[in-house]
């Protein structure tokens, strides 16, 4: 079972189509759609100000999610947080994609399957247009995204919706001491690094 704890007489809620991992910390005013993914020692404290987590989103391991009081810091439906990524009072729109260890700073907005680069700082106040990609500290527009990017970004969220429903069957194991002959790997189609596609259609 996941952390999950009351405070000041509100508790979380999540849906029962949702996956949130036994080590993810839920506080307070917090809301999980359906089909949502929490990773592993993510953090969402909804002791200031709610935290609303929409359909389909995936929120990676060890990211956090804070806000202020009167205020919803906001997952759109279908986006991305990478791993690690910290966000605080924002909006994140639909189909967004915030990468790795990047974070996003109070009231700012980040558009429609927009992407935040990786270790990217995005100001309070500020606004990343839908379809754009952000990066640097702090983050400045670099340019729009090419319909490869945003296919890639599409089916990589897909993959989280299908790993949300895969760790629903997940189980608590003791380690084995040696792996076993020919051990098999996990394999999943269309699992690719953006770099790697990109090299392949060059």
């Amino acid at each position: 079972m996941p952390k999950v704890y009351e405070i000041d007489g509100i508790v979380p809620v999540v849906s029962p189509g949702a996956f949130v991992h036994p080590s993810a910390v839920l506080i307070g005013d917090v809301i999980v759609a359906s089909k949502a993914y929490i990773g592993p020692a993510a953090c969402l404290r909804g002791d200031f100000g709610r935290i609303v987590v929409e359909e389909g989103a995936n929120i990676q391991d060890t990211c956090m999610l804070h806000g202020f009081p009167g205020k919803d810091t906001v997952v759109g439906a279908e986006t991305t947080i990478g791993h690690g990524a910290v966000l605080h009072g924002c909006v994140v729109k639909r189909g967004a994609l915030i990468g790795m260890n990047a974070v996003v700073n109070d009231n700012a907005e980040v558009g429609e399957d927009a992407v935040v680069a990786a270790l990217a700082f995005v100001r309070a106040e500020a606004r990343i247009p839908a379809r754009s990609l952000a990066a640097g500290i702090p983050a400045r527009v670099l340019r729009e995204l090419s319909d490869e990017e945003l296919r890639w970004k599409h089916d990589n969220m897909l993959l989280y919706q299908q790993l949300a429903e895969r760790s629903m069957k997940m189980r608590q194991v003791e380690a084995l001491e040696k792996p076993e002959p020919n051990r098999r790997r996990i394999d999943i189609p269309g699992a690719l690094p953006l770099s790697e596609l990109k090299r392949k259609h060059g």
